[in-house]
């Protein structure tokens, strides 16, 4: 560690980070059906993303913003997960953080609608 408690960064710290990384997907793939039901979704879409997008960035978008989603979901879940370490029992503040953290999800989702409608609606019309 250095004079601050950081331990050196390197490539044993870059394996650490990418386990601590990997336990929180399983975690949230075991816990969290949310998590699940929208990876679903990513592997039906990631292909007809990929299918759809004429260029590069148009693939990026459509895909990117599916990935969003699970971004936003396992904050979500983390929000939850320390709520919920401090108790059951209902309180304001921990309310309006759960409500908080689904309405990004509903965002992000939205998000997923408006950038795969700007791409694709076009062509059809």
């Amino acid at each position: 560690m250095d004079e601050t408690g950081h331990l050196p960064r390197g490539p044993a710290r870059i394996w650490k980070a990418t386990v601590w990384s990997l336990q929180g997907l399983r975690a949230a793939w075991l816990h969290e059906s949310s998590f699940r039901l929208e990876v679903y979704l990513l592997a039906v879409l990631a292909p007809v993303a990929l299918w759809l997008g004429d260029t590069g960035v148009e693939r990026a978008l459509l895909l990117g913003s599916c990935l969003l989603v699970l971004l936003v979901e396992l904050l979500n879940s983390a929000i939850e997960a320390v709520i919920e370490r401090f108790g059951a029992e209902w309180h304001e503040m921990a309310g309006r953080a759960k409500d908080m953290g689904s309405a990004a999800v509903l965002i992000a989702m939205v998000n997923v609608g408006v950038v795969w409608g700007l791409i694709l609606v076009p062509r059809w019309l």
